[in-house]
């Protein structure tokens, strides 16, 4: 199993190009950084690993990615549903009964600290809690490929080093793990760093300084 990305280049109509030349291939077990500064492209590029964007020029090959796990940078929920309601779905919607998949839902929010607010309707948690439920719930779909858009975000440095530690352990017992971030804790957790400021047209040419890019 693994992604491989060749000669990727993106822009949108009518815009300057966000990224180019951009070539890694990354496996089981691997953590990797997007990082670059705010409009480069970090988002777009999981959309393109995730296939839901076409990049304008390259290619994707995700050989063996079966099931792909996404957590937007916003939370979305139900208001009046239960935090419990909403990771227990992905498991419901693959035909378990709820009698089966709580068990598994409940464990998926042990993972972020989140067994308290089970019972808790969306609309009362914090941004905080309502970023890690989410992260439960893509966690307990169970994807060969997790893409996380800035997880840390709402979260205070005790929370946030927490997260980044889950995402590790994930990535140990065989997801691949792609996390767009700006922040430099989430990225120093992080094994493999793609900077996509080094694909911008102008650093073409540019010899990135990160000895740990995804290659």
């Amino acid at each position: 199993m693994f992604v491989s990305v060749h000669g990727l280049a993106h822009r949108f109509p009518g815009t300057d190009t966000l990224f180019e030349g951009l070539d890694f291939t990354i496996g089981p077990g691997h953590t990797v950084a997007i990082c670059g500064p705010s409009g480069c492209g970090k988002s777009t590029l999981l959309s393109i690993l995730a296939g839901w964007e076409r990049p304008a020029e390259g290619g994707v090959e995700r050989e063996g990615v079966e099931r792909i796990g996404w957590v937007f940078q916003n939370p979305y929920g139900v208001p009046e549903r239960t935090a419990l309601d909403h990771v227990v779905f992905p498991l419901l919607a693959k035909g378990l009964r709820r009698r089966d998949a709580e068990p598994e839902a409940l464990e998926a929010m042990g993972l972020f600290d989140l067994k308290y607010a089970a019972g808790r309707r969306f609309a009362d948690l914090s941004g905080g809690e309502a970023q890690r439920l989410m992260l439960a719930r893509a966690v307990c779909s169970k994807p060969d490929l997790l893409l996380v858009d800035e997880p840390t975000a709402q979260l205070d440095t005790r929370t946030a080093h927490s997260v980044s530690h889950v995402l590790g352990n994930l990535a140990g017992q065989g997801m691949i793990v792609v996390v767009a971030t700006h922040d430099p804790d989430t990225r120093d957790a992080c094994e493999r760093v793609v900077d996509l400021a080094d694909y911008a047209p102008q650093s073409r040419g540019n010899t990135p300084d990160d000895g740990r890019e995804a290659s």
